[in-house]
């Protein structure tokens, strides 16, 4: 059978003058230990009767329990178990009341002396949810409850009869204890005179006031730290809203963090882990008397505040300069002595584990200054801030360089347009006249036959070009190209590029071309034979195309004087030259000196974007040198040499894969 009824219930009915009040967790804390407090100070045996609703709540004060138990033997625990608490006589009696017990909503403790007595009785409320703090932990101190305390005799004693009531219910076999307690305490005798010193009770009282005070203190500083984080957060927040640009910013959050930390000097400067030196430009001064650091240059290298802030990514912080022992700050001394830094914190600005900057807070005051965590920890989260900013900020400044880069592709797509709308349709104008004059006139005499489907040959071949250079250059800015790497004569490779044009050349309409490359100190070369030839005669046809038939092209090569094996090629002729602020532009896709639709020389802008993809792919690089207009070019060229020597046998160029490139000399111009 469960006790339905409450124990504060029954008190409230049969002493009906009790009015019951509200009490909270920690202060029904209190008045217990004061009361058990009471029972350790005096020299009695005293009755007491305690109620813990459940388990978990009495193994909190068992030592206790244990200690009231050595002073008197009538001592009675209630509890509902939940894991080893059960009926039994040990120090003291153990009584376990049924889960559904209304004892497992009450929270009672009833002391009855000689001269004294004091009860509590108590009822927790339902329906009251406990408060769940801002960390997601249940604060059970808030948790409320209903009841009765006092030191009055009589209702001690109605208390204690109605428990003794249920420890006889749940436990029949000490009913003889039972009725001693009620025989020893709870006669009808006259009040005895309340002599007893209320000193350990007053005492206990007061040290929980004094902790409730000091806790309600600590409440108080944590919202103000925490209303002075979320103030700057707030002011760099409207900060950034406004601007992106990091000067902005961090003139903000110098002048508000400083004030608010009331520092004699707050700096904010970007670093980076190995940088050497920082210039200040952020600055914040308590007091204008106070010697400035701005435009000065801020030593890094040699601070060792610095580095271990950029070993461990923490604040490092110095109470005292003169008497700093676990850092040496010999080195700088000299910036702490002109500086007047008594005190030092440094934070790092972090994102993703890279070192942004560093914000300092100095204190130049007589006394040394003790940094708290609370203090710390605002520097951190402004940090954090500042930290999230700059990589706004790069990533504002990276998306203007993707629109430029945007930009540059849409002008590349209105060139590719241009230029292929102008070199299709050209040759494909002469193709279809010539056709159409061969269809509709089968009379027209044999030369001029031929002369048509010369024409019709010469610009099918041009078309064929084009649109192979657009497929080579995709095909190597995509990386799918798979290079065949061995030793090459370089002089052989030359020849086989001169050959296409050496029709042209024999027909008088060709500069006259030099190959200085036989001579025998020359290294083999490492790289792909079809794809060198290939930037070979990319190059020799870009000379040829700008330089007057009476002119010269010449072909040099010699050993490069660094410690790399390399070998520099270079083609030299005497055209037109090219301007100095155009050298690194002519390798641009689609690039024409002249404009895409009003050159003398045809070409699609093609054929050097192509030599540069192929040289970086044979791990060389290549530039142009020129006067200006009307001086000549060279274009220069660096390949890898090969390990062989000249003594071993060059192996054949012709590649065992079919060649990509006709060798009609009649092929496209580059540039």
């Amino acid at each position: 059978m469960t006790m339905t009824t409450s124990v504060l219930e029954e008190l409230l009915q049969s002493m009906p003058h009790l009015r019951s009040q509200m009490y909270f967790k920690a202060s029904l804390t209190a008045l217990s230990h004061a009361m058990e407090d009471q029972v350790l100070a005096d020299t009695g045996q005293p009755l007491v009767i305690a109620n813990f609703q459940r388990e978990r709540f009495y193994r909190q004060e068992v030592n206790r329990y244990l200690r009231i138990a050595a002073l008197t033997p009538q001592v009675y625990v209630l509890a509902a178990a939940e894991t080893e608490f059960s009926n039994r006589s040990n120090h003291y009696e153990m009584v376990a009341f049924d889960a559904s017990d209304e004892l497992r909503h009450e929270w009672h403790l009833v002391v009855i002396g000689a001269r004294y007595s004091a009860c509590l009785i108590c009822r927790e409320r339902q329906g009251v949810s406990d408060f769940q703090g801002a960390e997601g932990m249940t604060v059970d101190q808030t948790r409320r409850f209903e009841g009765v305390w006092t030191f009055d005799r009589h209702v001690s004693c109605e208390a204690a009869k109605i428990l003794l009531n249920r420890v006889a219910y749940y436990r029949p076999e000490i009913i003889e204890k039972v009725e001693q307690a009620r025989a020893n305490f709870l006669a009808d005798d006259p009040i005895p005179p309340r002599d007893i010193d209320p000193d350990p009770f007053a005492q206990r009282l007061v040290t929980y006031l004094q902790a409730g005070q000091y806790k309600l203190l600590k409440a108080y500083r944590s919202i103000a730290a925490q209303e002075r984080r979320e103030r700057l957060a707030n002011l760099i927040t409207t900060a950034i809203r406004r601007s992106l640009n990091p000067q902005e910013i961090f003139a903000v959050a110098v002048k508000e963090l400083g004030q608010a930390m009331e520092v004699c000097r707050c700096l904010i400067y970007r670093c980076k882990a190995r940088d050497q030196a920082a210039q200040i430009h952020h600055e914040y001064r308590f007091e204008e008397s106070l010697a400035s650091l701005h435009g000065e240059s801020w030593p890094l290298a040699e601070n060792p505040l610095f580095q271990v802030l950029t070993e461990s990514l923490e604040p490092v912080a110095i109470a005292d300069t003169e008497q700093a022992q676990a850092f040496d700050l010999e080195p700088v001394r000299s910036l702490i002595d002109r500086w007047q830094i008594r005190s030092w914190l440094m934070v790092p600005i972090v994102y993703q584990g890279r070192l942004l900057g560093v914000i300092e807070l100095q204190s130049c005051r007589a006394d040394p200054h003790d940094w708290s965590a609370d203090e710390t920890s605002l520097v951190e989260a402004i940090a954090t801030q500042l930290g999230t900013t700059l990589i706004q900020a790069e990533s504002y400044a990276h998306l203007e360089d993707l629109n430029e880069q945007l930009e540059a592709l849409e002008r590349t797509r209105s060139n590719l347009i241009a230029i292929t709308g102008h070199e299709l349709r050209t040759p494909l104008s002469t193709i279809q006249i010539c056709l159409e004059s061969l269809s509709s006139e089968p009379d027209m005499p044999l030369e001029l036959r031929q002369v048509m489907l010369s024409s019709a040959l010469s610009d099918a071949e041009r078309m064929r070009t084009l649109v192979q250079d657009f497929l080579t250059l995709s095909q190597l800015e995509s990386g799918r190209v798979k290079w065949h790497l061995e030793p090459l004569d370089l002089e052989e490779c030359v020849d086989l590029a001169l050959s296409g044009i050496r029709t042209r050349q024999s027909e008088g309409k060709m500069p006259t071309i030099t190959a200085n490359v036989s001579l025998p100190e020359l290294p083999l070369v490492r790289a792909d034979g079809e794809w060198l030839v290939e930037l070979l005669s990319k190059l020799l046809d870009n000379a040829c195309k700008f330089t007057e038939p009476e002119g010269q092209v010449v072909i040099e090569a010699q050993p490069t004087s660094d410690a790399k094996a390399m070998l520099e090629v270079t083609i030299r002729d005497t055209g037109r030259g090219i301007e100095p602020n155009r050298l690194e532009a002519v390798f641009e896709r689609f690039y024409q000196e002249e404009g895409a639709l009003r050159r003398t020389a045809g070409g699609t802008g093609l054929g050097l974007a192509i030599c540069r993809q192929i040289v970086v792919g044979l791990g060389g690089k290549i530039w142009a040198e020129s006067a200006g207009r009307d001086q000549g070019t060279q274009f220069h060229f660096t390949i890898p040499t090969a390990d062989t020597t000249r003594s071993a046998p060059p192996p054949a160029i012709a590649p065992s894969r079919p060649p990509r490139r006709s060798s009609n000399p009649k092929r496209a111009s580059l540039r």
